[in-house]
């Protein structure tokens, strides 16, 4: 179910603002490990090879089989936990590895897609789709690369929660089932049409 990206990565070593300037420069990403029972350590990536990753990626919050140069234990399964961007050029400045296990349950934040027209659409009203990303427990294997809903049943005035939704096997939401992941919401024509 999930994908697992391959990453090269070295220990890094010095910290502090001039080191992480100069290793931008040279189209290093600084990064950091955090989790699996261990230190935090800073680990740096090549900007290139992290950026085309993220672009084949359909979000950022991916699993990665990480190979970190110079470190006791080389291979790490890691979730990209965060990705931090230059505000203008939108280049990635940091980045942040969760390491996680096989066995155990993540938390990971998944892109939400939605399928069909629905029948409410074709009636004239607006399909209004209000969660755009859900956050999911599963083990690292059964992690999504997105969800998609089917919305073709949504008729007038009608919402899609996430406790009507079929969830892959092995994944469960961590909202409530309450919240409303899409709704069709009548217009202007729609109420005037209704109410001569």
């Amino acid at each position: 179910m999930s994908i697992h990206f391959k990453l090269q990565a070295e220990v890094r070593e010095g910290t502090g603002t001039a080191t992480v300037k100069k290793l931008r420069r040279q189209g290093v990403v600084p990064g950091v490990i955090y989790g699996g029972g261990q230190r935090n350590y800073p680990v740096q990536v090549n900007a290139k090879e992290i950026t085309d990753l993220l672009a084949h990626a359909s979000s950022e919050n991916v699993l990665v089989d990480l190979v970190v140069e110079g470190a006791k234990d080389k291979n790490k399964l890691v979730l990209i936990q965060a990705v931090q961007h230059n505000t203008l050029t939108r280049a990635i400045t940091h980045i942040d590895f969760q390491a996680v296990r096989e066995d155990e349950e993540i938390r990971a934040t998944v892109p939400v897609f939605l399928s069909g027209e629905p029948v409410g659409v074709k009636q004239g009203g607006l399909l209004d789709h209000q969660v755009h990303q859900l956050e999911v427990r599963c083990l690292p294997k059964d992690l999504p690369e997105s969800l998609t809903f089917d919305v073709t049943d949504l008729a007038m005035g009608q919402a899609l929660h996430v406790g009507e939704v079929k969830f892959p096997q092995g994944v469960a939401p961590t909202t409530g089932g309450r919240v409303v992941i899409a709704l069709i919401a009548e217009t202007r024509t729609t109420k005037q049409a209704g109410a001569a």
